[in-house]
């Protein structure tokens, strides 16, 4: 090979080792493109799961908060329905066959017959029922100012407007009422039932449903009239209806208020005679 033929090939080989050179730095440029693009696209992904994280913490706050407030006074109130009122509504649209009976000696504490309430606040049956206990135990005692609440906006009847028992103070000379919201709005556990409590509750309601209440020989699990009737009304207009007979809230909320007083007096022996001999609440005794 001449000389000129040895400078022609080794002109060659370094254009070809310069183009590889290129090649593989390209190449580089690539990879670390792709990568830098996938770790753009990871955070990304990182900061929407973040993202999402916090609005959900921050949504059940809110929830929270717009769920609860003081129960106007007026409300509590008017939970003191006319005993002609009550006598106008009878069972209504109450379900008397939701009372069912049971063995075993009746709970009392203090000496007093004893009644007991297992719910949660964002459950929607117990939203119906508090309505009920409540106007019947106005019948028997007075309770400290109530708390207003709202039920889960994520289950039926989605915010239902109705009262909580939770650090509620209940006086009576005739019954010990004792409430126990084992839930809050966001199903976090709020009060823990005492081993007797929840022995009870595993007994009658191996399901551990919400509401339990227990009147002594009496025991309901479950609702005893169609919450619907509730539904989209502010606590104002629920407490108004209790005192229109003839309204749908007056005979679910009242029906059972009577029913759930008929209960009671079964516990206190018929006292006090102004409640218990009234109508409709002694015809209403032999249908539980």
């Amino acid at each position: 090979m001449g000389k000129a033929d040895r400078n022609k090939s080794q002109s060659a080989r370094a254009r070809i080792a310069a183009q590889q050179a290129q090649q593989r730095k390209a190449e580089q440029r690539r990879r670390m493109l792709i990568m830098g693009g996938a770790a753009v696209v990871v955070l990304a992904v990182i900061g929407v799961i973040i993202g999402v994280i916090l609005s959900a913490g921050a949504s059940k706050q809110t929830q929270a908060a717009a769920t609860t407030g003081p129960l106007p006074a007026s409300v509590q109130a008017n939970l003191k329905v006319p005993a002609s009122t009550l006598a106008r509504v009878g069972a209504g649209s109450a379900l008397p066959a939701a009372f069912k009976p049971v063995t075993g000696s009746p709970l009392t504490s203090g000496g007093k017959p004893e009644m007991l309430y297992i719910g949660a606040e964002w459950c929607p049956y117990c939203a119906a029922e508090r309505w009920a206990m409540a106007v019947a135990l106005s019948r028997f005692g007075t309770f400290s100012p109530l708390r207003g609440i709202h039920s889960s906006s994520s289950d039926v009847y989605p915010n239902t407007a109705t009262l909580t028992f939770y650090q509620t103070k209940y006086t009576s000379s005739y019954l010990v009422f004792t409430p126990v919201e084992n839930q809050d709005i966001n199903h976090n556990l709020l009060q823990k039932p005492t081993a007797a409590q929840q022995a009870i509750w595993n007994k009658y309601d191996p399901t551990n449903g919400y509401p339990f209440i227990n009147f002594g020989n009496r025991i309901i699990a479950g609702t005893t009239y169609n919450p619907q009737v509730l539904h989209g009304l502010t606590w104002s207009q629920i407490a108004a209806d209790l005192h229109n007979p003839s309204s749908p809230v007056a005979q679910g909320v009242n029906g059972s208020a009577n029913l759930f007083t008929a209960a009671i007096c079964r516990l206190t022996g018929n006292a006090p005679a102004s409640v218990c001999t009234t109508a409709p609440v002694s015809s209403l005794e032999s249908r539980i």
